[in-house]
C-alpha cells in the first residue's frame, strides 16, 4: 500500500513539471545565446533563473534578446 501511494505521489509530481517549467524555444534560445555568455553564463538553468539574469541586464540586450525576454516575464 505505502509503495502504491510512493508511485502515484511520484507520478503526479513527474506529470506536473512539464507544466512548471520555463520552456523557450530553439530560436529564442538563439536569440539570447550571445547575451547569456555574456552575462548570465553561471546562472543555474530553471526557475525562471535565466531569464531573470538577463531581464536584469536588459538595456545590454540585443533587440531579439530583449523580445524573449519579454515574452517570458513572469
Amino acid at each position: 500500500m505505502t509503495r502504491m501511494m510512493i508511485l502515484a505521489a511520484a507520478f503526479a509530481l513527474t506529470s506536473l513539471a512539464p507544466a512548471m517549467a520555463q520552456e523557450i524555444t530553439a530560436a529564442e534560445r538563439a536569440a539570447c545565446q550571445v547575451d547569456y555568455d555574456k552575462y548570465c553564463r553561471g546562472t543555474f538553468p530553471g526557475g525562471g533563473r535565466i531569464i531573470r539574469c538577463l531581464a536584469g541586464h536588459y538595456g545590454n540586450l540585443a533587440d531579439g534578446c530583449k523580445k524573449v525576454v519579454d515574452a517570458n516575464k513572469k
